[in-house]
């Protein structure tokens, strides 16, 4: 694919076409598409989504690049009304095939996590990226998981009514509340 070709959506590549020096395309998803996308990740719709990837060659897998902008529109949690927002994020993953001896090995069960190196690469089931579903992926993580809207302010609920019995007998002994 040439430079700026607008892909279809859903776009697969295969790690061969990595390797014979990569693939460059700009993804934008139809209406129906972005609709299945924003229930698949909780939106309450998908007003816009493009996204300019770069697939190319990385040890024997392929690396997967791109910048994507959207506007989504949220619930927001404080008001729970709902309003746009644009995202506008950069991604970047490592994938391999699973016979790479490159890929991740399990260590005895213990989790060995370093904070400071690069995330491992994904591992592939066969030779093909799907390089919507990273899209969609990095889309989701570029999400408030309490989205806001500008402005809003959490009001607390007002206490509610005391109905106890006891609460009348004491309204009772303190006439006009006070104490």
């Amino acid at each position: 694919m040439a430079d700026g070709v607008i892909a279809p959506w859903p776009l697969k590549v295969t790690l061969a076409q990595a390797d014979r020096g990569g693939v460059s395309a700009v993804l934008e998803p139809d209406a129906e598409d972005r609709k299945a996308i924003a229930r698949a990740i909780g939106l309450v719709s998908l007003e816009s989504l493009r996204a300019e990837v770069f697939v190319s060659s990385w040890m024997d897998g392929a690396e997967v690049s791109g910048l994507l902008r959207a506007r989504v529109v949220q619930v927001c949690s404080a008001t729970a009304d709902e309003f746009e927002e644009p995202i506008e994020t950069r991604f970047s993953v490592r994938v391999i095939p699973a016979d790479s001896e490159h890929a991740p090995q399990e260590e005895g069960g213990e989790l060995g996590v370093d904070l400071d190196s690069d995330d491992p690469p994904d591992v592939l089931e066969g030779q093909t990226i799907d390089v919507s579903a990273y899209v969609v992926e990095h889309l989701a993580l570029a999400l408030d998981p309490f989205p806001r809207k500008p402005g809003a302010v959490f009001e607390a609920p007002q206490p509610t009514v005391d109905l106890s019995p006891f609460a009348a007998l004491k309204a009772l002994k303190n006439p006009g509340g006070e104490g």
